[in-house]
């Protein structure tokens, strides 16, 4: 008879409302893709041919407002006819929006550098958010990339921003960064406004995921500003698992019209509190966000991106590499690099189910035959009940059910279970025998067994050896556990 499965849920680590925000699955009807077929060679090519001509009209201007600046000057903000140049770069980017589909309503008032520093904008789901930059109370200054100054074209366009460059290639650059920020921000409105997307990657816009707390350091106040593109077809979202940049910018650029909001929230101000707490301060304004899409917060990140590649590659579904990291790293410690390990680990378990792990590929990882001990450590795992485990279960259930029972005690036990007559070793009759007994298993499987765990191949598991094969696999510890309960159940019923 099954013992009660009691299975402990903790309400922070249930899954979120929106299981994988970056994704974004676009469905042309026949109606889209006649339109898109009659666009392409009648408009959008004159539409292409115009940005072109903006973008090159809009670089000229650039080019010359940077011309020729000292090395001082490039340390300080743009000043006299440089800065001249703003308004008409700003009318061409407007323009370049019009030509590209855009129709834009602005909603709130945009606020000066003097009153909010810095702009924090969300949520982030495509390449075209850059828009707003043209639509603020003057160009404000993006967070961008050393690398992609050199680009042409684009990087004098960048550089006009008067950008606060990251070397990413250097150790200290996030010091670095967070320090050009805050100099800025308290520069008393001398400096552009700075523009960020805290987000740090592109979503569905289905929630606002983890903001970074780099904008939120220098304690200034911030005016939020919200991007909708409320539009039947969605040919803007680009996220991690969707069509691609040019597919996007093409459909785009072959509707008749493509309606954007951008709304301008109230400047909020920090806290005392908040201006100590950077989390706190990110976290509260994303909350004030949301409100206002009316979408969810969840604590998925960039991180959860980078485990989505890091699936794709394995060959498993993108997807399987999404587990909420950031909500993971608060309540269970986990870091990435150990999820990166973790999910090499599970694929070599999951890699024939097509990405989440059966109840017989769990025994077969195990080397063990089913049995009412494996369901229920299987159970414990398998946290929404749906009879397979994916990435994210797997991570939870080594966290909070196998790996605290995987101690030197409950490794010890184990080994004296085994080794008969405590000769400081186990031989294969006696792994065979006990392995019958707790679960059933047969004498090949017990065989191919100790073949893996006994590492010298001399006919013998030693402790280490024998410890070493737990802390690979420590799934093992709460079968252990389970089985010493188990007999100590029955010694209970017997007296």
């Amino acid at each position: 008879m099954k013992r009660p499965v009691v299975v402990p849920r903790q309400e922070s680590l249930m899954y979120p409302i929106v299981k994988n925000p970056f994704v974004h699955n676009l469905q042309l009807s026949t109606l889209d893709i006649v339109r898109i077929v009659f666009m392409s060679i009648t408009i959008a090519p004159v539409r292409l041919v115009s940005l072109a001509l903006l973008f090159g009209l809009a670089w000229l201007l650039a080019a010359i407002s940077l011309a020729y600046r000292t090395p001082e000057e490039k340390k300080k903000p743009l000043e006299g006819w440089r800065k001249s140049l703003l308004t008409p770069v700003i009318m061409l980017g407007r323009a370049v929006c019009n030509c590209t589909s855009f129709r834009i309503k602005v909603k709130g008032q945009p606020s000066t550098a003097e009153e909010a520093p810095i702009l924090i904008v969300a949520p982030h789901s495509s390449f075209f958010d850059g828009l707003v930059l043209f639509y603020c109370s003057t160009l404000p200054s993006v967070v961008s990339r050393l690398e992609n100054s050199s680009i042409f074209i684009m990087g004098s366009l960048i550089e006009y921003t008067q950008p606060v460059l990251v070397k990413r290639e250097d150790p200290n650059s996030r010091t670095n960064t967070i320090k050009e920020i805050h100099k800025r921000a308290h520069s008393g409105g001398k400096w552009p406004q700075i523009i960020i997307f805290p987000e740090g990657t592109c979503t569905n816009r289905s929630c606002l995921i983890n903001f970074k707390s780099g904008a939120f350091y220098p304690g200034t106040p911030v005016q939020p500003v919200l991007i909708r593109y409320p539009n039947q077809l969605d040919t803007v979202t680009w996220t991690w698992e969707g069509p691609g940049a040019f597919a996007l910018l093409w459909y785009t650029l072959c509707q008749f019209r493509t309606n954007v909001e951008i709304e301008f929230l109230p400047v909020y101000t920090p806290s005392e509190e908040e201006k100590k707490n950077a989390a706190l301060f990110a976290s509260n304004v994303r909350a004030k966000m949301a409100e206002a899409l009316g979408v969810p917060v969840t604590d998925h990140s960039y991180d959860d991106c980078r485990l989505m590649q890091k699936a794709a590659k394995l060959k498993l579904p993108k997807s399987a590499g999404i587990v909420e990291f950031m909500k993971l790293n608060k309540k269970l410690g986990l870091k990435f690099d150990d999820a990166n390990d973790l999910l090499d680990k599970y694929y070599a378990i999951a890699k024939d189910s097509g990405g989440d792990i059966t109840y017989d590929e769990f025994a077969k990882y195990l080397h063990l035959p089913k049995s009412d001990a494996l369901e229920e450590v299987f159970n414990l795992y398998d946290r929404n009940g749906s009879g397979t485990i994916d990435f994210r279960e797997y991570v939870i259930g080594l966290s909070l059910v196998s790996s605290p029972e995987n101690t030197e005690d409950t490794i010890k036990f184990a080994f004296q279970l085994f080794d008969e007559g405590n000769k400081g070793y186990i031989t294969k009759e006696e792994l065979g025998i006990i392995l019958h007994k707790a679960f059933n298993m047969d004498g090949l499987d017990a065989d191919a067994l100790f073949e893996e765990v006994d590492l010298n191949q001399d006919g013998r598991i030693c402790f280490d050896e024998f410890s070493q094969h737990a802390m690979k696999k420590p799934e093992y510890a709460k079968l252990f556990k389970t089985y010493q309960d188990t007999k100590m159940n029955g010694h209970e019923k017997q007296e």
